[in-house]
């Protein structure tokens, strides 16, 4: 598996398993199956209320705690409880998480930083990160953090690079790791000619090409699915790569724009709902 390198010094696998809109039965399944063909990273959340089912897919992997590269988010409704941290790690059934987020810049966010900054003091977490934290709002973070964080987690694809928070993250040797990485299902940029014909040339399909793209951007990539073939496609990009006129051509795909808009309304909404959380 290859690794990428936090301004830590630690590593994370480049390619691994998320878990968004999993049930928890899926994400169980899903989790359990993904580590038994030697995926190292998972990536879940509280608002994704599947952590404990999560949790009881890597015990059922019989892959090694240390083994796992274990990622997940507190939601804004967490963010001034004390105990929000040693919660989400029983939820998980873990003594660490090896990347703790903050969710959204939504309510006290700076309250909820400043947790994952203690979790990283004390081990809990073994490195920290923002996820959808764009423009002004890390900007202010930049201001504000004591501890730099090791990752942001943002949507990317190949018609949206980042290509504004990627000066920011250079600074500081902050990784980003994807999320919608195939364009949210858009069959447009699925069937970009490029890539079926990088496809056909490497003998992989145009989802794992554009994978294989975002490893070579120096991205992470956490694809979900609840389809085990699908699951083990999306791990097989580690046998190829791109060359640099390819990634140049891809290059020119990016059109700046992104598939998700939030709205300060919906970051008012995110801060007021609380999960109901996995009993």
């Amino acid at each position: 598996m290859e690794k990428i390198t936090m301004n830590n010094s630690l590593e994370c696998p480049v390619v691994g398993i998320g878990t968004f809109m999993l049930a928890p039965p899926d994400a169980e399944n899903s989790v359990r199956e993904a580590l038994r063909m030697g995926c190292r990273l998972i990536d879940t959340a509280n608002a994704y209320v599947n952590e404990r089912a999560v949790g009881r897919g890597i015990r059922a992997s019989g892959v090694k705690r240390e083994e796992i590269f274990l990622s997940t988010k507190l939601w804004p409704s967490e963010y001034e409880n004390p105990n929000a941290v040693d919660e989400t790690l029983e939820r998980l059934g873990v003594e660490y998480v090896d990347l703790l987020y903050i969710h959204q810049p939504a309510g006290s966010w700076l309250a909820g930083y400043r947790l994952l900054e203690a979790a990283y003091r004390s081990g809990k977490a073994r490195s920290i990160g923002i996820s959808n934290f764009e423009g002004a709002y890390i900007a202010e973070l930049e201001t504000k953090w004591e501890i730099v964080p090791q990752f942001i987690q943002v949507e990317a694809h190949p018609y949206f690079t980042q290509t504004e928070l990627r000066k920011t993250l250079a600074r500081y040797d902050i990784k980003l790791m994807s999320w919608y990485p195939l364009g949210h299902g858009d069959k447009s940029l699925i069937n970009e000619e490029i890539f079926a014909s990088l496809g056909k040339k490497y003998g992989k399909t145009p989802a794992q090409v554009i994978l294989r793209w975002h490893i070579q951007m120096g991205f992470v990539v956490i694809p979900g699915s609840k389809n085990v073939a699908h699951i083990r496609d999306n791990l097989d990009i580690l046998d190829f790569a791109l060359t640099e006129d390819e990634m140049a051509q891809i290059a020119a795909l990016d059109k700046g724009v992104r598939y998700y808009h939030r709205t300060n309304e919906q970051l008012r909404q995110f801060a007021a709902w609380r999960p109901s959380f996995e009993s």
